[in-house]
C-alpha cells in the first residue's frame, strides 16, 4: 500500500478475468470510472458513509457573497460520488454523478471540473437508493415536487434526488461569475437562462429540511446534466413523460466550516430564506 500527499492511499489489486470483465462492462454501461467502482465496492462491503451528507460551508454564508474557494474537486471525491455546488467566485454550476464532477458555465458549454479547482459550497454522499420508481406524465416542476413530497414519509431527514430520462422541456440557469462581497441575490440577478426539448439526462440533488435553511438550500434542490454532456445547470422548470426516480435517506450530516477571513467575518445570524428563494429562482 502506497501513501499518497493528499492522505488518500493506493492499494495494488490483481483481478481474476471475470471481475476484470465485469468491471470494464460496468464502467462502459455507466460512464463510472474504475476507481470509483472500486471504491463504492468496499465501501458498501464495510458499510461506511452511507447515508451521510458531506457539506462544505452554508446557503446563509453564499447568500452574504462568501464565494472564495475553500475546497478542491480533488478532496471532495474522497467523501462521495453524488452530489451538487458551485465554483469560486460562483463561477457557474457544480454537478456530481457517478464519481465524476463537471462544470457547468454561464456561457452554456459544459467541462469536466478540474480536481485542482476551488469550491465554495458543495454538498456530497455516496449515492444507494432506498426506494425506486417510475414517475409518468409530469408537466411541471410543481407537479414533480408534489410528488416527491407524497413519497418522503417524514418532513425532518434530508434526501438525495436521482431523476433519469427525457425531458420534453427543461429550463435551467447558470449563475455567472461575481465579484467577492456581492450578495447572492445580486449576483444572480443576470444569470444565464437555458430552455431545451426532447433532451436526455439526469437530474442530481436533495431534499432538505426547513429547519436546515441556515445551512442549506430548503426544498428541493436539482442539477441537470444532460446524458452527451453539453448541457447542465439548475433546474427551474421541466416537463417529462417518464422519468425513473432513485431516492437516497440521509441521517448524519458532516458540515465543514471554512476557515477563510471572508466567511469569519460574515454576518450569518440572519434567516437566509427569502433571499435563498429568490437568488434559487421562485420556482413557480
Amino acid at each position: 500500500m502506497t501513501c499518497c500527499p493528499d492522505g488518500s492511499h493506493q492499494l495494488p489489486v490483481q483481478l481474476g478475468s471475470g471481475l476484470w470483465t465485469a468491471l470494464q462492462e460496468r464502467c462502459r454501461r455507466t460512464g463510472e470510472t474504475p476507481d470509483h467502482v472500486i471504491r463504492s465496492a468496499l465501501a458498501e462491503a464495510l458499510d461506511l458513509d452511507h447515508h451521510t451528507i458531506y457539506q462544505v460551508s452554508t446557503s446563509g454564508a453564499l447568500v452574504q457573497g462568501v464565494y472564495g474557494g475553500c475546497v478542491k474537486v480533488a478532496d471532495l471525491l474522497q467523501h462521495g460520488d453524488f452530489g451538487l455546488g458551485t465554483f469560486a467566485g460562483l463561477d457557474g454550476e457544480g454537478i456530481l454523478l457517478d464519481g465524476r464532477c463537471w462544470q457547468a458555465c454561464s456561457d452554456g458549454s459544459v467541462r469536466p471540473a478540474p480536481a485542482e479547482a476551488q469550491a465554495p459550497f458543495w454538498v456530497v454522499t455516496r449515492f444507494a437508493a432506498d426506494h425506486s420508481e417510475t414517475l409518468t406524465d409530469l408537466n411541471s416542476w410543481a407537479d414533480l415536487t408534489a410528488r416527491l413530497d407524497a413519497l418522503r414519509d417524514n418532513a425532518n431527514l434530508f434526501v438525495a434526488i436521482r431523476l433519469r430520462g427525457v425531458f420534453e422541456r427543461i429550463r435551467y440557469r447558470v449563475a455567472c461569475k461575481a465579484e467577492a462581497g456581492v450578495d447572492l441575490v445580486q449576483a444572480t440577478s443576470g444569470q444565464a437562462m437555458f430552455e431545451l426539448e426532447n433532451v436526455a439526462g439526469t437530474l442530481v440533488g436533495f431534499w432538505t429540511p426547513s429547519y436546515a435553511r441556515t445551512i442549506n438550500v430548503p426544498g428541493y434542490h436539482l442539477h441537470l446534466l444532460s446524458d452527451d454532456h453539453r448541457h447542465a445547470g439548475h433546474v427551474l422548470e421541466l416537463q417529462s413523460r417518464e422519468l425513473q426516480l432513485e431516492l437516497h435517506r440521509e441521517n448524519d450530516l458532516q458540515l465543514v466550516l471554512p476557515e477563510t477571513p471572508e466567511f469569519l467575518k460574515a454576518d450569518l445570524s440572519g434567516d437566509p430564506a427569502a433571499a435563498l428563494a429568490k437568488a434559487e429562482g421562485d420556482h413557480p
